[in-house]
């Protein structure tokens, strides 16, 4: 399938939906949150559910069950739903190292729940340039796995302010077990249920944060810069 490249379409078509099976559990106790599937994407019908901002160079596929970013700068994925609490989004990644230019083993990030200040629902974050910077006025959740050319784990949540990206020292992470593997298969997932925001990997919860002004509603993006990625088998859930 020929890659799509620099600029994509807007948000503004609806995404195609299933409801099914039931997530991988968060962890062994906390079984009963995951209730019905609300969104999927296969990844076998082309980009059409996602929008794609490209700062420089790069390609984004959808062929075979996989979304392949393969950019030489910053790039952000946008799924075109407006996703509204409580939700738990669930994925699996590869970070690529297959000798290829920008193969870097680096920034498995995200956007959950982001919107713009001051926007009205349903109304997407505008289109943004793919540079990291430009996404600092955001209302979002934020993390970056394998920042800084795989050596920082970071949460952060965004309050929409131009250089202004707030954090908390707990999570602001440098421990190995923490970062990306090479060519190694992981699951995401992204919890937003009122006041609890949760990032767990592989079964495991990395971040909690207990938010007392909850961003309840807002969009998803998978984020990278000079890197490539491998996402596939990406679904909503509602959250009990």
């Amino acid at each position: 399938m020929a890659p799509t490249r620099r600029r994509a379409i807007g948000l503004g078509a609806a995404a195609a939906f299933s409801l099914g099976a039931c997530a991988q559990n968060l962890a062994s106790d906390r079984r009963e949150l995951v209730g019905p599937q609300l969104y999927s994407d296969s990844f076998r019908a082309g980009p059409g559910q996602w929008r794609i901002e490209l700062e420089r160079e790069g390609a984004v596929t959808v062929d075979g069950g996989i979304l392949e970013i393969d950019t030489a700068g910053g790039c952000s994925v946008w799924f075109r739903e407006e996703l509204r609490g409580p939700v738990m989004i669930q994925y699996d990644a590869v970070a690529v190292s297959e000798g290829g230019p920008n193969d870097h083993v680096s920034d498995l990030n995200c956007f959950w729940m982001a919107t713009d200040p001051g926007a009205p629902a349903g109304i997407p974050p505008r289109e943004r340039s793919g540079a990291f910077a430009d996404y600092d006025d955001l209302l979002a959740y934020y993390v970056g796995q394998g920042g800084n050319r795989n050596t920082t784990t970071r949460m952060r949540r965004y309050v929409g302010e131009a250089a202004n990206r707030p954090i908390l020292p707990e999570h602001d992470i440098s421990d190995p077990m923490h970062m990306l593997r090479p060519n190694a298969r992981q699951t995401i997932q992204l919890v937003a249920a009122d006041q609890r925001i949760e990032y767990w990997r592989d079964g495991v919860r990395v971040f909690e944060l207990n938010d007392p002004a909850p961003y309840t509603r807002g969009w998803f993006a998978i984020r990278t810069t000079a890197n490539r990625l491998r996402i596939s088998d990406f679904r909503v859930f509602s959250v009990r």
